[in-house]
């Protein structure tokens, strides 16, 4: 189903806080809602898994001092979309508004915002059920993910220059818009001309990449310090291994093949690390991209001081 053409009509705009992982945009997000009177919704395409909740860093259901939508939607394993995101989205931003209250989109997918705010319109691929996602999941189950980009590489060379190899569901995305007459790669390409259909304010956290290195190691010593190694096992034993193994499951598929034997432990965290800081860098990135974002320096450990810079910076945007 096509995005909504027409502008959503808020009373107040969507209040965006955005930056890579380890940034703090979490606890920024709440804080921000506290102070405007606001309800926070989740823009992570890994937060929408039950279950799933350390090695994504969730916020505690005990630390949540303001509602959170966008957590807890689907099991692992079970396919969610950008496209679906979307609609949530836009029905949490009503239904807040409609209460008097304001939405703040706490984002780290960076896809996941961009088609939350903007007039992005997904062609019927993009949806769960198609028999193209259910023959290139039997493809890279069988013969690997590499014949699956092989294969991309042969109809759509431009789009499979852009994705890795590894990346199953976006090889698995370019084959759908193969399907609906388009391009990943065009497609792509025309992410700065779509409208804003939502109104929103960006606010951007900027960290020190050697600061957000050292944030994002010790983070993942915290995890499997909180247990996100019997997390794994628990999701494995109950039937979620292609959600806890798929190639966008950082900090699950590493542990997950540690219980299996096939590496120590220790080496499953630094794998994770590795993984952590591409994804930061690919997060870093892609936000940049987006002129509308205002940033604020969020190196330091003061929350107090963060929430000023991030509340003078919407009143700054809205001004």
């Amino acid at each position: 189903m096509a995005a909504e053409p027409a502008a959503l009509a808020l009373r107040a705009p969507v209040a965006c806080i955005v930056g890579p992982t380890a940034s703090g945009k979490t606890d920024l997000a709440q804080a921000v809602a506290l102070a405007l009177g606001g309800e926070v919704v989740s823009a992570d395409s890994m937060q929408v898994y039950r279950g799933m909740d350390i090695g994504t860093g969730k916020i505690p259901l005990a630390e949540r001092l303001v509602p959170h939508h966008g957590l807890d939607l689907v099991d692992p394993g079970q396919p969610f979309s950008a496209a679906l995101f979307q609609r949530y989205a836009r029905d949490r931003f009503r239904e807040i508004d409609a209460r008097g209250l304001r939405s703040v989109l706490a984002g780290g997918t960076g896809f996941y915002v961009r088609a939350a705010i903007d007039g992005y319109e997904f062609p019927a691929g993009e949806q769960v059920d198609n028999p193209v996602r259910k023959r290139c999941a039997r493809i890279a189950e069988q013969k690997g993910a590499e014949a699956l980009w092989q294969m991309l590489s042969e109809r759509d060379p431009a789009s499979a220059a852009i994705i890795p190899a590894a990346d199953v569901k976006r090889v698995t995305r370019a084959f759908e818009l193969l399907d609906e007459g388009c391009s990943y790669a065009e497609q792509r390409a025309r992410l700065s001309t779509i409208p804003q259909v939502v109104p929103a304010l960006f606010v951007g956290l900027a960290v020190d990449p050697d600061v957000l290195r050292a944030r994002i190691d010790a983070r993942v010593d915290a995890m499997v310090e909180a247990g996100l190694v019997d997390e794994v096992a628990g999701l494995l034993e109950r039937g979620f291994r292609e959600g806890v193994t798929a190639p966008q499951a950082i900090g699950y598929k590493e542990i997950a093949a540690a219980l299996d034997g096939e590496a120590t432990l220790s080496e499953a965290v630094r794998r994770i690390k590795v993984a952590t800081h591409r994804y930061a860098k690919r997060q870093r990135t892609w936000f940049r991209k987006d002129a509308r974002i205002r940033w604020i320096d969020a190196n330091d450990d003061d929350p107090g001081a963060l929430l000023d810079r991030a509340l003078d910076a919407l009143a700054k945007g809205a001004s």
